[in-house]
């Protein structure tokens, strides 16, 4: 089984292409969903983030207090490094567990934000880069999300720069609104089926 991880900076439709992919029967493991599903699910996780961030990091339900959690983690780096160098691990193995129940497919893509930044790019066969221009980008987020530009140049400043993700992936897909993302997603995949022996 071929594994193919994709990337983009925030804005970039990155999880839009995924399901491109997915209506091509492709499974897809969002890592940044799963991320957030082991934090209230995996209990070594949830120790190790109430040790590092207090007990008051998640409510008496078992639930996660987000707001608690972003108000450390996005004024200060080092604690942001910390709850990734926690969390990453676990999505990993959740990541694993995953690959084994989706059985015999030729590839399955791993989506994922910090696909580079966190290193998992290495666990995959091949990786792709979905790139919008950043200006593209600050008008779709605002647009989805209701909040400033400046907040999703703070987001996008804690990303690696595109230019670096580009060098990194195998191939790059364009979705800046004017390439067509179908015929790019369509190459892609017939590709993959032929690395993993299908076609």
């Amino acid at each position: 089984m071929l594994k193919v991880g994709i990337t983009g900076g925030i804005g970039s439709g990155k999880t839009t292409v995924s399901k491109v992919f997915e209506v091509l029967g492709v499974p897809v493991f969002y890592a940044d969903d799963h991320a957030k599903r082991v934090m209230v699910e995996d209990q070594i996780l949830i120790n190790a983030i109430k040790q590092e961030f207090g007990e008051e990091s998640y409510f008496d339900d078992g639930s996660l207090n987000r707001k608690y959690i972003s108000n450390i983690v996005f004024n200060d780096a080092a604690k942001l490094e910390k709850l990734n160098a926690i969390v990453h691990p676990a999505t990993f193995r959740a990541f694993d567990t995953w690959v084994e129940q989706v059985g015999n497919v030729p590839y399955i893509l791993k989506e994922a934000a910090l696909l580079f930044e966190a290193a998992s790019y290495k666990l995959c066969d091949k990786a792709i880069m979905v790139y919008a221009p950043l200006e593209t980008r600050l008008n779709r987020v605002t647009r989805r999300d209701g909040i400033t530009k400046e907040e999703v140049l703070s987001r996008n400043a804690r990303q690696m720069p595109d230019e670096e993700k580009i060098k990194l992936a195998d191939y790059t897909i364009i979705n800046d609104d004017t390439a067509l993302v179908i015929p790019q997603v369509l190459a892609l995949h017939q590709q993959f089926l032929e690395m993993a022996g299908t076609k």
